[in-house]
């Protein structure tokens, strides 16, 4: 069984790129975006009327269910969306904002398509960065579709990103694209689905431990080659939702400085210098970004939505003794994965479980 936590080499060390990651169809033909105007952000369905008979017999359909797996960046939340996958009839649909475009397939952290074990996924790297951002209204619809289409064939969505504006766009009942409930308007607990939200959360300073140690691993990987020919090819002016994933600007800077094309040249202190501050900036705004999504986690927990927590801090700290084992490594990894189901996996599947027969 794969690890999700590789062991960490020198973020200095080059490496070959790799190769473009294929994702998943979407359900139609994404032709060039505009926002959907005209869509309604209700989950009415049926024709309304002031006539006493017509409210008297329109019946709401039953809420589809769907399950959201929810958690700051890095916590867990692909490893147990695929454990989950693998063991319910169901399909994932992508909540992450940056992993909806298509491109910087290590960037942007996209799972390969080795790694999903066969489990189909929607929405994941379909939407061209050239044809505009990708916001709340327009994820509530597409997601929307996705998740009628894999319930009409009698599977469960599995709903999995660290995108709590998206989440909270698709699941309320009537959405207001104006307001910013993170900011401070009311958080609406009337859904329009039947939800089973699952929180994997990890003690801070361990996760941002580990994230700091996962950018390392992504630079291995070529996430800096990646943007390099990112770079090279595109503008990131005309991609405004991609060009804000974290890489894009930190290394804009330095690009700027350093352009595609002189990377050949010896590399010298100044060089050098700009391209480690550039990777500090990227390990500190990852742990900011995993600092603000606990934060809209907790606002949401705190207004009334049900979140059940599964804890995988011990997980944490077994896996991260597997990376720095010298030796019996073996015994190690066993005992990382009798902690990661002890702790995640089996609760998890006994709140699914409940959750599918209520």
């Amino acid at each position: 069984m794969r690890l999700p936590f590789p062991n960490i080499h020198s973020h200095c060390t080059s490496s070959q790129i790799l190769p473009s990651i294929p994702c998943s169809s979407p359900l139609f033909k994404l032709a060039p975006r505009r926002p959907p105007l005209g869509v309604r952000m209700d989950s009415s369905t049926g024709p309304t009327s002031s006539s006493s008979t017509s409210v008297h017999h329109y019946h709401r359909r039953q809420k589809d269910k769907i399950v959201v797996i929810m958690g700051a960046t890095g916590c867990g939340k692909t490893k147990l969306s695929i454990d989950l996958g693998t063991s319910f009839q169901s399909e994932i649909i992508n909540s992450d904002k940056m992993q909806v475009y298509r491109g910087l397939d290590i960037t942007t952290n996209k799972i390969p398509i080795h790694d999903r074990l066969g489990v189909v996924h929607h929405l994941l790297g379909v939407f061209d960065p050239e044809d505009g951002e990708v916001g709340p209204s327009e994820f509530r619809l597409t997601a929307g579709l996705a998740i009628s289409d894999i319930v009409s064939r009698q599977k469960l969505p599995l709903i999995v990103g660290g995108s709590n504006s998206f989440i909270h766009a698709l699941v309320v009942d009537r959405f207001n694209p104006e307001l910013d409930v993170f900011g401070g308007a009311s958080v609406s607990t009337q859904l329009r689905y039947k939800c089973c939200f699952i929180w994997v959360d990890v003690s801070l300073p361990l996760l941002c431990d580990y994230l700091c140690k996962r950018v390392d691993e992504m630079l291995d990987l070529g996430m800096f080659e990646e943007l390099l020919e990112h770079f090279r090819r595109k503008d990131p002016a005309n991609q405004p939702g991609l060009r804000k994933a974290i890489g894009v600007p930190e290394f804009d800077r330095y690009f700027k400085n350093h352009p595609p094309g002189t990377e050949g040249r010896e590399w010298g202190e100044v060089r050098r210098g700009a391209y480690e501050e550039a990777v500090r900036e990227i390990k500190e705004n990852t742990c900011q970004l995993a600092k603000r999504q606990i934060g809209k986690i907790m606002r949401l927990k705190g207004t009334g939505w049900d979140l059940q927590r599964v804890d995988a801090t011990e997980a944490f700290m077994e896996a991260m003794k597997v990376r720095t084992a010298s030796s019996n490594i073996e015994k190690n990894k066993k005992r990382w994965m009798e902690v990661w189901e002890r702790d995640v996996l089996e609760p998890s599947m006994k709140i699914v479980n409940r959750f599918l027969e209520e």
